[in-house]
């Protein structure tokens, strides 16, 4: 119906509840009400009381059974109020929406979420690649079809033909020296669903392997120890310093923040993958 495999809907499942084990044990009004009151994201968290009350209104959950994590989101996909009232589905015909209890309207509402965010049906979300030696890492947030990335010499590690993806980029999520990922327009749906490139990887990922897929096959450079958000702004700090700009001090890797660092690594003559290392840091005054 939604066009969304199940493997990727059971991956989220798996990531977000450890499939309907664990939902949370707060009572999601209590929580949001407490953000509401005092917390760095009031307004936020006011206007997803509002949609939690919404749903008490409507009469699809009780308030005793509405309950979720510390942040609000709820049942077993977690879902946070407002996501709930604009895609959560009826999908087993009883009148409710219930995502806490109801398998079928928990399938159906994540697949909602999904396809009405962008989900490309038939569509993978990426494929682990192999880069030439001469690859340019600053690219590798350039978005291009994946025939314009094989032109370039980008190779599918199992051989076949690169996924036909139209607006695809590299995802490097340990620098040069780890695995490189080909992503195309459903790994970024999947941000929409959480915002964090690590969890859309785990998800992707999960799901590869939970429909027979490979798992990663370039080793992980384990010797790489990642930065707390402390030493991240240490480092955009240090950068912003010497002329290599990452914007405003914040802890957290963004765009700037990869710019700036690619730019210093271009300065070392070090591939340039927008990396933020130990050893980087260490070298900055």
């Amino acid at each position: 119906r939604y066009g969304v495999p199940l493997d990727i809907i059971a991956a989220i499942w798996g990531m977000e509840s450890n499939y309907g084990s664990f939902m949370g044990t707060l009572p999601t009004i209590d929580a949001l009400a407490t953000l509401g009151f005092e917390g760095r994201r009031e307004a936020w968290a006011k206007d997803q009381l509002l949609a939690a009350l919404k749903i008490l209104q409507n009469g699809d959950i009780a308030r005793a059974n509405m309950i979720g994590s510390w942040a609000g989101a709820m049942g077993q996909t977690q879902f946070l109020p407002s996501n709930y009232l604009a895609y959560a589905v009826d999908a087993d015909g009883d009148g409710r929406r219930d995502i806490w209890g109801s398998l079928p309207d928990v399938i159906a509402s994540t697949a909602n979420f999904l396809a009405r965010s962008g989900w490309q049906r038939g569509q993978p979300w990426g494929v682990e690649v192999r880069l030439p030696a001469d690859f340019d890492y600053a690219r590798a947030d350039t978005q291009q079809t994946a025939a314009l990335w094989a032109a370039d010499g980008i190779q599918a590690l199992d051989g076949t033909p690169l996924p036909a993806l139209t607006d695809s980029s590299l995802l490097l999520p340990a620098g040069a020296r780890g695995p490189a990922f080909l992503i195309g327009t459903n790994f970024r749906t999947l941000l929409r669903y959480n915002n964090s490139t690590s969890y859309a990887l785990g998800v992707s990922l999960l799901a590869q392997r939970l429909g027979g897929g490979a798992a990663v096959q370039t080793p992980w450079p384990r010797d790489l120890q990642a930065l707390s958000r402390t030493q991240i702004q240490s480092l955009q700090t240090a950068l912003n310093a010497r002329g290599f700009e990452t914007g405003t001090p914040d802890g957290i890797m963004g765009p700037a923040t990869r710019s700036g660092v690619r730019d210093y690594q271009r300065s070392l003559r070090l591939p340039a993958d927008g990396y933020p290392t130990v050893e980087l840091l260490q070298g900055l005054p």
